[in-house]
């Protein structure tokens, strides 16, 4: 009892003050015993250690990350060696970037006027500049982040916006305003998922993993443009399918891997084009979304 009562003494040892401020004397102060000093130390550790440095911390708090106080450096769009030639190259690649956004705009424009025909062809030149932009871009050697991102963003705005009004526009007054709205916002929200999954998703130089947003939008235009003979209903479904179709996980093949195909494969579409080029179109497009799930098929047989 002795032996913890001194310890008691030495633990809750403080330094007591009167109430006018005035400091205890030395004869009302608690003198701890050293006997066992060594041994508390060892088992407690140091006494008179400062109480702000054994606080405890939450362990739900992560620990503060220290500012960052240096000023801030603008990025360069274009990386690597900035001549004027180069930085003309890349002001030609970024000029069909924003070609395409300004022909996606005007789409939107003439489908609320009724020239939906006229705003069809515009959506098929903003393709034809999406396609040149990223070739220009690797054949000139300016190939940047920023040019990525701006391609990203022009192809939401012409083919997961303008193409999507186009389409409604050409719908009004053969299907239900209300169905119609469905479909197109399913291309509209699709098209946003998918551009997103591709910009952070490894790149297979074979396959798409489903259908990409320019393709798409090709199809819809050229759909609008040469009248396919479909009702609305089936126009509808169709659209809300190649949606669907944006965001699967179905492998479908890259236009340079269809290049490579036979030329007697090429010689059916041309014939069928000359004869009837709308029943063509449509056998051409069914058969693009089927070979999708067919290739998954493949694919886990042979896993």
């Amino acid at each position: 009892m002795r032996r913890s009562s001194t310890f008691a003494r030495q633990v809750l040892l403080v330094r007591v003050g009167r109430r006018d401020g005035a400091t205890v004397s030395g004869t009302d102060r608690v003198t701890p015993d050293h006997r066992y000093a060594d041994r508390q130390r060892l088992r407690y550790g140091r006494l008179d250690t400062d109480i702000e440095t054994v606080r405890p911390i939450s362990p739900a708090l992560a620990p503060a990350a220290p500012v960052d106080e240096s000023p801030a450096m603008a990025i360069p769009l274009l990386p690597g060696e900035r001549t004027a030639a180069r930085r003309a190259k890349f002001a030609l690649v970024n000029a069909c970037t924003l070609s395409s956004l300004m022909l996606g705009m005007l789409a939107i424009f003439l489908a609320m006027r009724g020239d939906v025909q006229i705003a069809a062809i515009c959506l098929i030149a903003c393709v034809a500049f999406d396609g040149l932009d990223g070739a220009l871009a690797r054949k000139l050697g300016v190939a940047s982040p920023f040019g990525a991102q701006m391609d990203s963003l022009a192809d939401m705005c012409s083919f997961g916006l303008a193409a999507p009004v186009v389409v409604y526009a050409s719908l009004a007054g053969s299907v239900p305003p209300a169905a119609a709205a469905v479909s197109c916002a399913l291309v509209a929200g699709c098209a946003a998922i998918r551009l997103a999954r591709f910009n952070v998703s490894p790149k297979d130089g074979r396959f798409f993993c489903g259908v990409p947003t320019t393709m798409a939008a090709a199809v819809l235009a050229l759909t609008v443009a040469i009248g396919v003979p479909v009702s609305g209903l089936v126009m509808v479904a169709g659209v809300a399918l190649l949606a669907f179709a944006m965001v699967s996980s179905f492998p479908y093949a890259k236009l340079a891997r269809l290049l490579k195909l036979p030329p007697w494969l090429w010689l059916a579409p041309v014939v069928g084009a000359l004869v009837d080029i709308r029943l063509t179109f449509a056998l051409v497009v069914v058969g693009y979304l089927v070979s999708g799930p067919l290739l998954w098929l493949h694919q886990r047989r042979t896993a």
